[in-house]
């Protein structure tokens, strides 16, 4: 009877891990027409020190992801965000409270990366950041440049990721959302977790949340 119970309670273990697996999330198609215009955007944008808890709506988490690094002109595969020679070299991961998921932007879509809230992993000593629902980080896979020495890559990789990291700003800022760039990251547990190669680098990171009431 005890073996029994117990392969039960095994099979419904394994049974609920299995129904939170991480799913691919379909992105909304960016909303083009919100917002404020540029100059009023630039006139918001300000470095948040406190993040709210709620959730970003999908709408919200779309157009976002758009903004920071999405493609803006599909015939040629261009992005909301130039690079160094074209490279694209950055990746925007979405860091939330169900897992880490993967910007795609050739398909609109989050793809799963791992499960588990890591949030912590990024806020470190600054505890509130770890409150923003997403956290977007900025890796830079230098191996996409097709020249240069690896000093100079870093350069270029630094340069790419503040550019992504600015059009999030202005998209928070003309959307109504708080965000600040961040450095501060466990590095060496973020590249465990994640399965990083060696070319790749965590640069930048941007909690995003509503404002606080």
């Amino acid at each position: 009877m005890k073996r029994l119970l117990s392969v039960l309670f095994f099979s419904a273990m394994l049974s609920c891990l299995y129904s939170q697996e991480l799913k691919t999330i379909s992105l909304n198609p960016p909303d083009k027409l919100r917002g404020l215009p540029v100059m009023q955007a630039l006139e918001k944008r300000a470095s948040a020190n406190e993040f709210g808890g709620r959730k970003l709506t999908k709408s919200d988490l779309s157009d976002l992801l758009w903004a920071s690094n999405g493609i803006n002109r599909p015939e040629i595969k261009k992005r909301t965000a130039p690079s160094a020679m074209n490279s694209q070299d950055v990746d925007v991961y979405a860091f939330m409270e169900e897992g880490i998921y993967l910007y795609n932007a050739a398909g609109n879509e989050l793809k799963p990366v791992t499960e588990g809230d890591h949030r912590n992993l990024i806020a470190g000593n600054q505890s509130g950041v770890a409150d923003a629902p997403v956290i977007l980080l900025l890796v830079s896979d230098i191996s996409r440049f097709s020249s240069g020495t690896d000093s100079l890559k870093l350069t270029w990789a630094a340069m790419d990721a503040g550019i992504v990291s600015q059009n999030i700003a202005i998209f928070c800022a003309s959307a109504g959302l708080n965000t600040r760039p961040r450095v501060g990251m466990d590095v060496g547990s973020l590249r465990k977790i994640m399965n990083l190669t060696s070319t790749q680098y965590p640069l930048l990171n941007n909690p995003v949340s509503y404002p606080v009431k």
